[in-house]
């Protein structure tokens, strides 16, 4: 023994000295003591089969009648086990010990104990294909939840085949989680294998249905419908809105209206969602007469009415598409029949008529407002806003925008870019100025089109150096320029005859990915030609068409071929 010892070095420990030791009858700490030890120095200490054989007859015996410290001995193997598998042993070497202690209800602790689906689902392989255990149906689901929670799915696909193998089918709650979780993920072919030739709740169904067009997969909703159809499933009224919603908001509205035509066919009556869901999809695509003919359908019916949804749809859409007076009649029906106007129903009011430049009907609308009940939003200050701008009235919108900051309402991107755009038109760039400065106290996420109209002005006006500075301040509120950006700032530096600015912002430019199209190059070409820097204009133009693909035919003529020598060549 001592010469084998001293063969293995002197980081060997005998397993003798690990089951030598037999507690006393009140040493059920040291048997703990013992496993911890086992497991503490794995560099140390060879696991076996023998080790693991003599702790489990530690963890079964012993004094009974006294105090024990291991109450349910399966839960040592349990955690041998888990152990052995976080520590990354082999199971192989105690396969014989495990195909005679292993049972189903303590691989499902395994399982459950690891909170690893990769260490369990190579425990399950191991157990299954080693020792031939028939898992339960409880460890099958928890493997199952767990691998899907890991976006592993195709393991779990392996793990449900081998489920079916066993004769277990999992319950509706797990097949429905993991349906929605393939479907969520975009591996609806997985989902699919669930789903075909299994008997699921309509529920579980529409879930799906929903999830698949959450994710854009739109199509693929109805072909999936169809098929289901074809082998008889059961559908109802949600399905069809599922459907119907996910066709009008990707535009395909006649795709829409041929299922709510088809929906009485399968035994299914439209309601008041499905009319309002295509109502609003005729109006985002601009046909608002088809969705008022949906509306007096809708009116004609003795079980449905049509509610403060479906007006305001088409009141919004008859404003967007400036026709004010049918809105106005069609709001006029709606109070008439008692329904009462919502804050959605008078801002599409108040922007269609700021649009239209009728700032007296906008205001009465908001008088209105204010005598229904109805609060005004951030919406609706920013409408009058707009519409005051748009008539020149930029005094007024400026005694609003006091006013609803004076109201705790909080303006949004578009209330300063309204704001800042009007007073750059009268060219009053200090108070524009001062909304830029404004931002900084703001929790808003700038975007271009708000510092571009300032930046313009400076241009025009001469003074490129703060147009710079509003540049490096857009940049510190983390809003990246955009083309218009560039641009502006090109043209102006090339105004006062900064051309090496101007050549530097269009590499910055390219630098930023962000392409240039023909307004820029049509604006730094001539200057450059004039400032005689035609070789620079070559480059540039190249770039332009080589790496952008644009066409510059017209300026191509003016421009010089660059050869070898430095000697322009007209072309």
């Amino acid at each position: 023994m001592k010469k084998q010892s001293e063969n293995r070095g002197g980081n060997f420990i005998p397993l003798c000295l690990l089951c030598a030791h037999q507690p006393q009858p009140c040493d059920g700490v040291a048997l703990q003591m013992t496993f911890l030890f086992f497991f503490s120095r794995p560099s140390r200490v060879r696991a076996s089969k023998i080790a693991i054989a003599h702790f489990h007859d530690h963890a079964i015996g012993g004094s009974r009648n006294r105090a024990e410290v291991i109450q349910n001995p399966e839960s040592w193997i349990v955690k041998v086990i888990c152990t052995l598998c976080v520590r990354k042993h082999s199971l192989d070497s105690c396969s014989d010990y495990f195909s005679k202690t292993l049972t189903p209800s303590i691989a499902f602790e395994v399982v459950r104990g690891l909170n690893n689906p990769e260490l369990a689902l190579k425990f399950f392989q191991f157990s299954r294909l080693n020792l031939n255990l028939f898992h339960s149906p409880r460890t099958y689901s928890i493997l199952l939840r767990s691998l899907c929670e890991m976006g592993l799915h195709e393991s779990a696909k392996s793990v449900y085949d081998c489920m079916n193998v066993d004769g277990h089918s999992p319950d509706a709650s797990v097949l429905g989680f993991l349906v929605f979780s393939a479907a969520d993920a975009g591996k609806f072919k997985i989902a699919r294998t669930w789903i075909d030739g299994v008997e699921f709740s309509l529920i579980v169904y529409n879930k799906l249905l929903n999830q698949l067009v959450r994710g854009n997969q739109v199509d693929e909703a109805v072909s999936f419908f169809r098929e289901q159809m074809g082998l008889h499933r059961r559908c109802d009224t949600c399905s069809f809105n599922i459907l119907i919603r996910g066709l009008c908001r990707i535009g395909k509205v006649d795709k829409a209206f041929e299922l709510f035509n088809e929906m009485r066919s399968f035994g299914c009556s439209p309601d008041v969602i499905t009319h309002n869901t295509l109502i609003n999809g005729f109006c985002r695509v601009n046909q608002v007469d088809r969705g008022h003919d949906l509306l007096q359908e809708l009116l004609s019916k003795n079980d449905l009415s049509p509610d403060v949804v479906t007006y305001t749809s088409l009141i919004s859409g008859y404003c967007k598409l400036g026709e004010m007076e049918k809105a106005s009649v069609l709001f006029n029906k709606m109070i008439v029949s008692g329904i009462k106007a919502n804050a959605f129903t008078f801002n599409a009011l108040i922007n269609g008529f700021g649009k239209a430049g009728d700032m007296v009907s906008a205001e009465h609308m908001y008088d209105k407002m204010l005598l229904h009940g109805c609060l005004p939003d951030i919406i609706t200050f920013t409408s009058l806003i707009d519409g005051h701008c748009r008539t020149g009235q930029v005094d007024r919108s400026l005694k609003l925008w006091h006013e609803l900051n004076a109201k705790k309402l909080s303006p949004n991107e578009y209330t300063f870019a309204i704001l800042i755009n009007a007073l750059c038109k009268e060219n009053r760039l200090h108070e524009a100025r001062g909304f830029l400065r404004d931002l900084r106290w703001r929790r808003i996420v700038p975007q271009p089109f708000m510092y571009n109209p300032v930046i313009d002005g400076f241009c025009k006006a001469g003074n490129v150096d703060e147009a710079n500075v509003i540049l490096a301040e857009m940049e510190e509120k983390r809003c990246e320029p955009d083309k218009i950006t560039f641009t502006i700032l090109i043209i102006g530096h090339c105004m006062k005859g900064r051309m090496s600015e101007a050549v530097s912002i269009f590499h910055r430019m390219l630098e930023t990915g962000c392409a240039p199209d023909s307004i820029t190059m049509a604006s730094l070409l001539p200057f450059l030609l004039k400032a005689g820097m035609p070789n620079e204009a070559y480059r540039i133009m190249r770039i332009a068409s080589e790496d952008f693909n644009l066409c510059l035919k017209s300026l191509k003529r003016n421009v010089p071929l660059r050869t070898n020598t430095d000697i322009p060549v007209a072309v």
